[in-house]
């Protein structure tokens, strides 16, 4: 008898569920409408880069120009296009949901694959993770492609040459997001493809030969290549385990980080323990055969972490391809997932997630707050400057803060008002929105970037006219000034 395709399945598990899709589906979206902006780090810059090819669209940028980019972009199109029939303010709010639905069903559906059986229980776990670190960075075309990927890799485990097919159909929509996301959908079914090919104990020939190819590959930039390489990464190497997905804003997000991988062991402690006993009265109980892959794929993405660098670029004159790391834990928290899926859910299992992920979205809910009311200061004091002036934001983050780019806030806060002159996506070469040397709408190339974000730039003439917007006390970050820069003074904010 043929099987069902993944599709039939899909629809038939739709028709069951569909009450309880629908509300999960809108409980996911209230950190989308909490506030009146979304405050996900970069974010600010991808709307404001919008912003700047509508304008370049115009030919009102003189200086900037569109790149034909293949990756990269997804996120950026969307944005761009919804907003020329919308507005941003609208624009932003529906393609970060359709981001998010994209992430937090792709990962559910995923898990549901690998382990032949939907996660209900972890919905809380999946939920504070689509709203994790590469979220709250505004990585949002990696985050894009990371949830594609998870679509297509769980297509690609259904029973059919048309779930195949649809599959490889959904690969260059990944790669139109971001080539991790592509590397990771064709990375992970080229390794499970073989992994059911190979018999028994050959199978160990994988996660071998992968750890070894890494092994080569951390030699030869540490040893073989001009490459300026950064290895310094985000906590003791432990955390490449996922859990500093949930690490924020703050200390207390770390806390939290530590007490959910606490729970998390006693779930499988007890699992564990539950099982043998079950197996002493009842040798046909369920095996531990199911934790097999999803522990395997979890360790060797674990290994994998520790042996890439956080940061890269190949000349001093491009920006870095950075936190890589940082951002790759997510595909680790996915896996992490994907083991606990194999439990048998309990009662207090979904209690104990529900709460943690309560707290989490507390936590957050009370950040998002006190950064919209910055971008709201930012906004009150923009719009006394006449429209095209070019600012330079110098907003920092908390000191405990993991999220450090609190300045594109004011990014966003420029559109229809002002320029963000230190911009990088522009100088970065890495974005669709590039930048000439001596145009008046964003520094370049990228080492003038830099140079000028370092508190001890003095201004020239020639960068002038240019406002600083900056925190008029070093005690209360959302009170912010202006102040119109002149050549020697330093970039270092008056105090």
């Amino acid at each position: 008898m043929s099987q069902l395709s993944a599709i039939s399945r899909g629809l038939a598990f739709l028709r069951a569920f569909y009450l309880r899709i629908t509300l999960i589906s809108v409980a996911m979206l209230v950190p989308c409408v909490w506030q009146r902006h979304i405050e996900a780090g970069d974010l600010g810059s991808h709307v404001y880069n919008a912003w700047l090819a509508q304008l370049i669209g115009r030919g009102q940028a003189p200086g900037l120009y569109l790149a034909h980019l293949r990756h990269n972009v997804l996120f950026d199109f969307l944005v761009l296009h919804t907003a020329n029939l919308v507005g941003f303010v609208a624009a932003e709010k529906i393609v970060v949901s359709f981001a998010v639905l994209i992430f937090f069903w792709g990962v559910f559906v995923f898990i549901s694959a690998l382990v032949q059986s939907p996660p209900w229980f972890l919905t809380p776990c999946i939920a504070t993770l689509a709203y994790g670190y590469s979220f709250n960075m505004g990585f949002l075309n990696y985050y894009l492609s990371i949830g594609f990927a998870c679509w297509s890799v769980a297509l690609f485990l259904g029973a059919t040459r048309d779930d195949r097919l649809l599959s490889a159909a959904i690969l260059p929509i990944i790669y139109l997001a971001h080539p991790i996301g592509f590397l990771f959908a064709v990375s992970a079914m080229l390794y499970l493809t073989l992994r059911k090919i190979l018999p028994s104990y050959s199978k160990l020939v994988l996660p071998v030969g992968a750890v070894g190819a890494f092994a080569f590959l951390h030699w030869y930039l540490g040893a073989h290549t001009d490459y300026d390489i950064d290895w310094s990464k985000t906590g003791p190497f432990y955390v490449f385990n996922g859990s500093d997905q949930l690490v924020l804003y703050g200390d207390q997000y770390a806390s939290l980080a530590q007490l959910a991988v606490f729970f998390g062991v006693i779930c499988v402690v007890v699992d564990a323990i539950m099982r043998r006993k079950e197996r002493a009265t009842k040798p046909s109980a369920q095996s531990w055969h199911a934790f097999i892959l999803p522990t395997e794929l979890y360790a060797l993405t674990f290994v994998v972490l520790i042996l890439l660098p956080e940061n890269i670029r190949t000349s001093p004159e491009v920006a870095w391809i950075g936190l890589l790391v940082s951002r790759l834990t997510t595909v680790s928290a996915i896996f992490g997932l994907a083991v606990l899926a194999c439990l048998k859910p309990r009662k207090w299992h979904a209690i104990g997630f529900a709460a943690l992920a309560a707290a989490f979205f507390v936590f957050l809910h009370d950040d998002a707050a006190y950064l919209n009311q910055i971008e709201t200061n930012a906004e009150s004091v923009l719009s006394q400057l006449p429209y095209g002036t070019r600012v330079i934001p110098t907003l920092s983050a908390p000191e405990d803060s993991r999220i450090e780019f609190v300045g594109h806030l004011a990014d966003r806060a420029c559109i229809h008002r002002c320029i963000s002159y230190l911009n990088y996506e522009p100088s970065s070469a890495q974005f669709r929105v590039r930048a000439t040397p001596g145009n008046k709408f964003a520094a370049a190339p990228y080492s003038q970037v830099e140079k000028m974000v370092s508190s001890q730039y003095i201004f020239q003439p020639e960068d002038l006219p240019l406002v600083q917007l900056y925190e008029c006390t070093g005690t209360d970050r959302t009170k912010l000034c202006t102040r119109s820069l002149h050549a020697g003074d330093s970039s270092k904010p008056p105090q």
